[in-house]
């Protein structure tokens, strides 16, 4: 489907790889075909008076290496129509294709994950072939625990544009996994790293302000590892992020090593008294940060208290004592 745009800066929009979140693009609209030649195919045979072929290619800047795949290309006219709007002549996702497209003037936007550049091309009567430089490189982390790789389920990568002294001034890709290629602009980046519960809380963590908007997933503990990233163009960059946290299971027990007493309240503070988790149950588990903390724990009116620690990849049982 072909769909125009209402200005070209809506034209020039990423194309974001999975997981990722980026602006949506403009609502399609029909408009009149254009002829498509997958790449490495013969273009289709034009006149002067009608048009010719435009062939496209984009590499890596700095080494000139081509890029193989995950390039989208749109193709725009330079004029707008009367309203306004640039309708879209031509798209492809091959990595070398080829537009029969009539005289005229036109803007490439080629994209290529979050990265992408445009350059403006005429067709009067003469096959066009155009060489794009894209500036970007991709991005993978790995997300350890211990000695152990944390599953990709178990933990969700943010990714920010740095500004001045905010480490996290734009959010540019959400909810990406570990494993996960990004591809990006070449640059710095901040890397948030989230290690998640296996479930989300049966309450809701107070910790965020009503109405405020965060990254984080509902089910995100406190254990967050954060990095600086430099993205090089035409490489991909790994990194290695350690989590140190362990999974703790609560019991409310009248004594040590007794059976866990069930329609327990459980919450879990920090050392200065912030509310981390508020559960529900006869032994629920959460994940923690390596520290201090305290569990209060409620049942039949009564409140009783304790102190454990958390050691990293060390998971175990809390029993706060009913006395």
């Amino acid at each position: 489907m072909k769909r125009p745009i209402l200005a070209l800066a809506a034209a020039l929009l990423f194309v974001a790889p999975a997981g990722a979140q980026p602006v949506p693009a403009a609502p399609p609209t029909a408009t009149a075909p254009a002829t498509t030649t997958p790449g490495g195919a013969a273009p289709a045979v034009t006149t002067p008076a009608s048009g010719a072929s435009l062939t496209l290619s984009a590499t890596f800047t700095g080494d000139n290496q081509r890029i193989p795949a995950g390039v989208i290309w749109r193709v725009f006219r330079e004029r707008a129509d009367d309203n306004g709007s640039r309708p879209e002549q031509a798209s492809s996702s091959d990595a070398n294709p080829t537009f029969n497209l009539a005289n005229g003037d036109y803007i490439v936007h080629a994209a290529y994950g979050l990265a992408s550049a445009t350059r403006r091309v005429s067709i009067n009567g003469r096959n066009v072939t155009e060489r794009i430089p894209i500036s970007a490189g991709a991005m993978r982390i790995v997300g350890m625990l211990g000695d152990n790789r944390i599953p990709p389920e178990r933990l969700t990568l943010s990714v920010y544009v740095p500004d001045g002294g905010n480490p996290q001034a734009k959010l540019v890709a959400r909810d990406v996994k570990p494993g996960q290629t990004v591809r990006l602009p070449e640059g710095t980046y901040h890397i948030v790293s989230t290690y998640l519960d296996a479930s989300g809380p049966s309450v809701p963590s107070p910790a965020a302000a009503p109405g405020s908007i965060s990254a984080a997933p509902a089910n995100a503990t406190n254990s967050v590892v954060e990095a600086d990233v430099r993205i090089q163009a035409g490489k991909v960059t790994v990194t290695t992020l350690k989590h140190r946290a362990a999974l703790i299971t609560l019991k409310l027990v009248n004594a040590p090593g007794g059976e866990a007493l069930a329609n327990t309240s459980f919450t879990v503070l920090t050392p200065g008294g912030d509310v981390l988790r508020e559960m529900i149950g006869a032994f629920p588990s959460l994940v923690l940060a390596e520290g201090e903390y305290a569990a209060i724990a409620r049942r039949d009116g009564k409140t009783y208290q304790g102190t454990f620690a958390v050691k990293a990849a060390r998971d175990r049982d809390v029993e706060v004592l009913a006395k």
